[in-house]
């Protein structure tokens, strides 16, 4: 087994150097440094070695309620005294009050030290936003603090059994009970619907207080408290991911509160829901990085066959694994830079509308690289990686569901290609690809191709058909846009010659 180590100077090489952290108001060069440092020995020490043992023994439902596995109480009970938990909230509700850009290295870390505790956690900035963009002073009052503290832990209920990516279709009905609501129904696939870490959970629940016939207008954002009538009725198994419990939740006459107003649900709930887009497409990049760990490890120490020499040869003098492990750590430096730059952009809020357009791109490939380079993994390993000495197998797994949750990537391809041209973010895409990689005269041809594309699909009445092909395009082109951006500022990373050679790799392919 290899154990794991946190990225940390890629991390910091692409924050400072690709996607120009310091153009953020908010950030502090020395401060992030530290704060990524201090988390990256918690995950090492801590978090990671938890992660085996969390597939092996898995969430359990026993007389209804959730039993984590062993060792994750006491890990909580350490990330909630670090204040970790706080790390985003603001700092007259008990938080640290630190750059989204600094909690973008922290959650790579998270999900790559162990993706089934951070997932169980990951939901907390995402509900303390959505309280501070739409709660009342009473309800950030309330819950702020605690979630800020750890000791309240938060959920996203939206799934139902005939509603998943058409949410039109949610029953789960709000009905006014005095001055609050009342919750009856039930809600499929949420995770950390119940755990035994914190002392309370906070579920945000997108019920429907109107009509059917009023579809997604009908649908409202409630609170409610774990406690009080909410069951859960089962955990589910799973391929991957075994330690957060992905529960089927009852809600029978449960007492919520309203939160933002009645109607407006769904635009309270994608802001929980933009931030766990995100977030998804850096679990994607923690599990590039991790497989591409665990199969650099094992190609340079693995003797197989003989040099020209006729002396023995490692596995990572071999050819066509030197491209595999190649595609790994390109993959994973690509995909954290096309985050970073997003996050970058959303920090400086002047181009909005490019935020939109680069949110689904990123889930897209950063989910997507997760898989690809855990894949790749298990063909460096050979037979040792399809057996789970080396936990390149859990890596696979735990990533696959990347790709689905949040808006299976189908759709967030589909939203690219029809919603996503209709806006002015595209053409300032356009202009972020020639700011990233104009000095790449790949990039540069790539990017003639692409508008003339564009153009033609803002034309068609049937561009759907097009979705994946044009929207997988896209991403690789952002993909290499970003690798020539590494290529200009290589000299800035600790291994330049590194970062230099797997960039005219991805440029010249």
């Amino acid at each position: 087994m290899t154990d794991f180590t946190a990225p940390t100077d890629d991390i910091l090489f692409s924050l400072r150097h690709v996607a120009g952290a310091q153009r953020a108001a908010d950030w502090d060069d020395a401060l992030a440094s530290d704060i990524l440092g201090h988390f990256a020995q918690f995950a090492e020490g801590v978090l990671a070695p938890l992660n085996a043992i969390g597939d092996a023994q898995g969430a359990r439902l026993v007389e209804g309620r959730v039993i984590m596995p062993d060792g994750f109480r006491d890990a909580y009970a350490q990330l909630a005294e670090g204040g970790w938990q706080g790390l985003r909230a603001p700092e007259r509700f008990g938080g640290m009050e630190q750059s989204a850009l600094v909690a973008a290295g922290v959650s790579e870390v998270f999900s790559g030290a162990n993706h089934a505790m951070q997932m169980v956690c990951t939901l907390v900035p995402g509900a303390i936003e959505t309280l501070l963009h739409f709660g009342t002073p009473d309800q950030q009052e309330a819950w702020i603090p605690r979630l800020a503290s750890g000791e309240v832990l938060s959920t996203m209920c939206l799934t139902e059994a005939g509603a998943g990516s058409d949410l039109s279709g949610i029953r789960c009905k709000a009905v006014r009970d005095g001055e609050g609501w009342r919750l009856n129904g039930e809600k499929i696939f949420i995770s950390g619907g119940d755990q035994d870490m914190s002392t309370g959970i906070l579920h945000l629940v997108l019920a429907r207080s109107g009509s059917v016939e009023d579809g997604l207008k009908g649908l409202s954002l409630f609170l409610c408290s774990g406690d009080d009538g909410v069951t859960v009725t089962r955990i589910e198994e799973k391929l991957g991911l075994h330690a957060s419990p992905t529960c089927q939740l009852a809600f029978q006459g449960t007492h919520a509160e309203l939160v933002g107003a009645e109607g407006d649900g769904l635009r309270a709930m994608f802001t929980v829901m933009n931030h766990a887009r995100l977030d998804v497409a850096l679990q994607g990049v923690a599990h590039a990085a991790r497989a591409s760990q665990i199969a650099t490890a094992y190609a340079n120490d693995r003797v197989q066959g003989r040099r020209k020499d006729g002396s023995p040869a490692r596995l990572s003098d071999h050819a066509d694994v030197q491209r595999m492990l190649a595609e790994q750590a390109s993959l994973a430096i690509g995909a954290r830079a096309m985050c970073h730059v997003a996050f970058v952009e959303m920090a400086c809020g002047k181009r909005p509308d490019l935020v939109a357009f680069l949110i689904p791109l990123c889930k897209v490939f950063g989910s997507d690289a997760g898989i690809k380079a855990a894949d790749l993994g298990i063909q460096v390993l050979g037979g040792y990686g399809y057996l789970n000495e080396y936990q390149i197998g859990q890596v696979w797994r735990d990533a696959r569901i990347t790709s689905i949750y949040e808006g299976a990537n189908g759709i967030h391809e589909r939203s690219i290609a029809t919603r996503g041209l209709k806006g002015p973010g595209a053409d300032q895409f356009a202009d972020l690809i020639r700011e990233l990689g104009g000095a790449s005269d790949r990039v540069s041809a790539d990017l003639a191709d692409w508008i003339t594309w564009r153009d033609r699909m803002r034309a068609e009445a049937e561009a759907e058909h097009e979705a994946h092909a044009f929207a997988q395009a896209t991403a690789r082109l952002y993909f290499r846009a970003c690798w020539a951006k590494c290529a200009s500022v290589a000299d800035m990373h600790p291994e330049p010659s590194r970062i230099s050679g797997l960039a005219e790799r991805v440029l010249s392919s």
